[in-house]
């Protein structure tokens, strides 16, 4: 808000020195005359303000002076502290007292002066409230005395407060104050003796709440001014508060139209009378600032009157016409009007400009921003319309929002809505009949007989055949809208030219609504995509030809999230996915903290909000959840929250082990089961679960949490291998919404990072035809199997590639420091190394009977339309590595000999051979086989030469028959997994929240996109 601060600084405070002839000289100090008053202004700042804004430039008003108009709600004034607080600003505004609120340094005009608005006393219960109880309360001939007490003690309470060392000033108040409550107790006895509540009365009795605020508001002002002055020899600019009923000058025409209508020529005679009253009786150096009631009114026969809803708001924006005021702000509670209702959408945002016809929109789908009648004297003003802000009295450094003529109208697509707006507990009605198509009158007859029923429409949506009529009213006139519609239609239904006239309910209208959106393409498709992508349907449709609303109509259950995907779709705020963990591993630990280092980085250049809900450390432990679960989406489970939870911190790693708030629990009685229920909210349109483990319960899980609407990023293989049944469940529950179910993404199940899965289907998708698949699927067989048959030369090899890559290649081959890459080793050697290093299966049975290289093999058979081969017929028909370790219990610290000889045996035999010994896993698309053998391939051949612990997987394909597309590279560690798994998320995510403009960050040893900096993934313990 930084532009922003300066205009509204400029605009909100009117007597500063901010005139616009500056633009004549950018980088000098000017100082001009005007009115025999000098001004000094910072050239430098305010042409740029000028050229954007030339509607801001100050003019005078009435009698020639800068007037700046200020309305106070009753939230504002609901106590002592809040009546010093107005005050405080008030000053400020006249530049009294200096720099409290908006200190810019410039000099003031000395004849700016200042009209203040007041509602009545707010807070719980608010004074109009009691007031208009006591009235009801007297109808029903029931004691008004102890309401009429709270009154008084509410307002004895506040004057002890305002006037603690002037008893006469309080006395005085009050005294005023139960006057006019005896004269409502008069008032009363009338209406108990009727039994009647008039409206009438109730206006009347309702308005003495703005008499009693405007008059102690004034009553402090002059009091602080009194305060200040005492006692000292400086010479103080005079200024008088003068108290205003708005009954003398605010006159209204109730016979003009429904609610009335303000009589402008008798208000402003009014207007202008007054004020020469009231000049008369002040000096004539002092400034004059008026403190006027809001809400009431008086009508053309003299009879008192209230402006009915937001009526003080409208009486500011009335008094800022009659005064031809520079601005009218209006301070309530909120810093705003927003782009959202902050309750449904936590991260809505303020909006820094908003034109009067946007805020009318968004005030109509009862968005909290200004009624529509309180823009329409600061439209119709003249000569200048009045700029209306929004500002919050409790922060009143906050610039708030601007309400003038000007739009929000941007080429940045993310920027021509302003806010989103919804009305609730809507009925749609539909009329629907062939006779309906082509016929003359039908829209009179169907809307007229609405209107005679008093059936007010609020949306209507026809479709070009004409074959239905579709209108939207509030729920509780639905029955009667349907009989009416029935009842004028009856003769079109007996003989079935109108065939239904039904009723959805209760529904709600989602309206995106902005200047901007006019002649700019592609918003309905954003607007749509968001509902769509959130699986909400739109019941219908309306949008105006101005093109400055988009509204449709959702089931009442869906608006919230409706709200929430649209405000994220135009980046209003974050797109927040709720995220679960399934096993604690290293991938799982290497996973939370990459997702706690990156969620900066993801939330400035993707718009995405990364919240951890809910992780499971094992299968069979309890959820570890947030403890305040709400809708903020700010809270997250880091990786310090889960082991504080979890067990002993490591303290050689220098992390904090130390929390003031708790932000994790452990859910008692939880388990594997309820991690769903715990993970998903159906306000929430984005959940994924991260399935780290390689366990066979939790792969059966996947097809349950695919139903429910979580998808799914897994790194477990269990869930696409295990029996048919498991399989096709998956199946089914990937498709069982279409387009809009759940996603289940499997790249790291074959390859870890290894984009595998992905090429495939590229290859498919593009039309070519793959006929073979090969490769060294298994890390940890690749691993074994390097270091007892390593090819010749391998070291020359690794030693080239050191110096040519100049230091991007460390030498690192996953070796242990004691071992030579290019001399043998036993197996059982070998099998502790990859032990030792973390590439194994936790019992490594699964690696050494193929079990492991069985499952990705049913996978990519699968991508392929191979889906009937089963586990155990992958791993039938497979060479093992070892016959032996199938039928017996083997203690892999302590392999007998006759393993390793057997394996040094075939080693040998392929040595003597020119060939190494490889473990190699194939598809054969043709005839529709999988096998896994022990191959000897040639020294120099690929698979010889693929580094220890790295896949090789090569696809020959119709368009790669001379020499296949080969895939190569490490997919094992902890990190490396754990980056494949969030590159999956960003994936699902990149329909939904393209990245913002970033750029190319270049160190001394690598370059990364980032918006300004990128989060780094703290080093991992392990």
């Amino acid at each position: 808000h930084s532009h922003h601060t300066n205009v509204q600084q400029a605009t909100s405070t009117r007597g500063t020195a901010l005139l616009h002839a500056t633009k004549r000289n950018r980088s000098t100090d000017t100082s001009i005359s005007f009115r025999q008053t000098t001004f000094k202004i910072m050239a430098s700042d305010t042409s740029a303000e000028a050229s954007e804004h030339p509607e801001d430039d100050i003019h005078t008003g009435l009698d020639d002076k800068y007037w700046l108009g200020h309305k106070f709600g009753g939230t504002s004034v609901a106590n002592a502290d809040c009546f010093q607080k107005v005050a405080d600003i008030i000053e400020n505004q006249a530049k009294i007292s200096p720099g409290k609120v908006m200190s810019d340094g410039m000099l003031v005009d000395p004849q700016m002066s200042i009209a203040v608005v007041v509602s009545a006393m707010g807070g719980k219960p608010k004074t109009t409230d009691l007031l208009l109880e006591t009235v009801s309360l007297a109808a029903e001939r029931k004691d008004v005395q102890p309401t009429l007490e709270f009154v008084t003690e509410k307002h004895r309470m506040c004057l002890m407060g305002l006037f603690p060392d002037s008893e006469g000033e309080r006395d005085r108040l009050l005294a005023v104050v139960q006057q006019d409550l005896n004269n409502i107790k008069d008032i009363l006895k009338t209406v108990s003796l009727m039994k009647w509540q008039a409206s009438r009365i109730s206006e009347l009795v309702s308005g003495f709440g703005e008499l009693w605020s405007a008059q102690i508001l004034t009553a402090v002002l002059r009091y602080r001014q009194h305060k200040r002055s005492k006692g000292t020899s400086e010479s103080y600019l005079r200024h008088e508060y003068v108290y205003l009923d708005a009954r003398r000058l605010i006159i209204v025409d109730e016979e003009a139209i429904q609610n009335g209508a303000i009589d402008w020529r008798s208000s402003q005679a009014k207007m202008k009378e007054v004020y020469e009253e009231e000049m008369a009786r002040i000096e004539p150096s002092s400034v004059l600032h008026f403190v006027m009631t809001g809400y009431v009114a008086t009508n053309t026969q003299g009879v008192a009157t209230t402006l009915q809803r937001d009526g003080s708001d409208y009486s500011a924006s009335i008094l800022g016409r009659l005064l031809q005021a520079n601005s009218v702000t209006i301070w309530t509670d909120v810093n705003g009007v927003l782009t959202a209702d902050p309750r449904r959408v936590p991260h809505a945002q303020v909006v820094a400009e908003v034109s009067f016809n946007e805020a009318m929109e968004l005030a109509y789908f009862g968005a909290k921003v200004i009624h529509p009648k309180t823009m329409q004297p600061a439209i119709s003003a003249t000569p200048y319309q009045i700029p209306l802000y929004i500002r919050n009295t409790f922060e009143p450094s906050f610039p708030g929002t601007r309400i003038f003529s000007t739009s929000t109208r941007h080429e940045d697509l993310d920027k021509v809505v302003c806010g989103f707006a919804s009305v609730e507990n809507i009925a749609l009605v539909n009329v629907e009949g062939s006779g309906l198509m082509g016929v003359h009158g039908v829209a009179k007859r169907l809307f007229g007989r609405l209107e005679e029923s008093n059936i007010n429409v609020i949306l209507i949506s026809q479709a070009s055949s004409e074959h239905t009529i579709t209108f939207a009213t509030v729920a509780s006139k639905a029955a009667m809208a349907k009989e009416t519609i029935e009842d004028e239609f009856s003769r079109e239904l007996r003989v079935n030219h109108v065939q239904s006239v039904d009723v959805i309910a209760p529904c709600a209208i989602i309206a995106a609504v902005g200047d901007g959106m006019a002649h700019t393409s592609g918003v309905s498709s954003r607007f749509f995509s968001a509902l769509g992508d959130a699986k909400i349907n739109v019941l219908a449709v309306a949008q105006g030809s101005s093109e400055r609303n988009i509204s449709a109509v959702v089931l009442e259950r869906d608006s919230t999230r409706a709200l929430r995907a649209v405000h994220a779709a135009f980046r209003l705020s974050h797109t927040t996915i709720r995220v679960g963990i399934v096993g604690m591993n290293d991938v799982g630990e290497s996973l939370l903290r990459l997702l706690e280092a990156q969620r900066e980085s993801l939330r400035s250049t993707f718009d995405l909000e990364l919240q951890v809900c809910a992780i499971l450390p094992k299968i069979d432990s309890e959820v570890i959840a947030l403890v305040e679960d709400d809708d903020s989406g700010s809270a997250s489970i880091g990786y310090n929250d889960f082991e504080m939870l979890n067990g002993p911190i490591d303290n050689t790693s220098g992390r904090i082990t130390f929390n003031e708030e708790k932000v994790a629990q452990i859910v008692p009685s939880s388990g594997l089961g309820s991690l769903k229920k715990i993970l998903f909210r159906t306000d929430y349109n984005n959940h994924i679960l991260f399935d780290c483990t390689n366990d066979e319960e939790a792969g059966k899980c996947h097809a349950e949490w695919l139903k429910a609407g979580v998808n799914i990023v897994t790194a477990n293989n269990t869930g696409l291998s295990g029996p048919k049944l498991q399989r096709d469940e998956l199946e089914n529950a990937e498709k069982r919404m279409g387009k809009q179910s759940a996603q289940y993404l499997r790249e790291v199940t074959v390859g870890g990072g290894l984009p595998i899965i992905s090429t495939m289907r590229s290859l498919l998708q593009s039309g070519d035809r793959i006929r073979r698949v090969d490769g060294i699927l298994s890390i940890s067989l690749s691993f074994i199997m390097f270091r007892v048959s390593p090819p010749k030369d391998i070291l020359a090899c690794s030693k080239f590639d050191e110096a040519f890559s100049k230091g991007a290649f460390d030498g690192d081959l996953s070796l242990p420091a004691d071992s030579d890459i290019g001399e043998a080793c036993t197996f059982s050697q070998a099998v502790k190394e990859a032990i030792a290093l973390g590439l194994m299966e936790e019992d490594p049975t699964k690696d050494l009977s193929n079990e492991y290289t069985s499952r990705i093999l049913m996978i990519l058979a699968r991508e392929l339309g191979m889906v009937d081969f089963e586990l155990s017929d992958v791993q039938g028909a497979s060479d093992k590595v070892v016959e032996s370790i199938i039928h017996t219990t083997v203690d892999y610290q302590n392999i007998p000999k006759e393993m390793d000889e057997e394996i040094k045996k075939r080693v040998d035999t392929a040595r003597s051979r020119g060939c190494v010994l490889r473990h190699v896993a194939s598809i054969n698309v043709q005839e529709r086989s999988v096998e896994v053998k022990l191959v000897e391939v040639p020294d120099h051949h690929v698979f010889a030469v693929n580094p220890p612990s790295c896949e090789c997987v090569r696809f020959f394909t119709h368009r790669h028959m001379t020499y296949p597309l080969t895939i190569q590279g490490p997919s094992a560690g902890a990190d490396s997994t754990a980056s494949a798994l969030l590159a999956e998320l960003l994936q699902l995510m990149r329909g939904k929240s393209s990245p913002r403009s970033v750029a190319l960050s270049r160190t001394g040893s690598s370059a990364s996109l980032t918006p300004s900096s990128v989060g780094i993934l703290p080093p991992s313990p392990k």
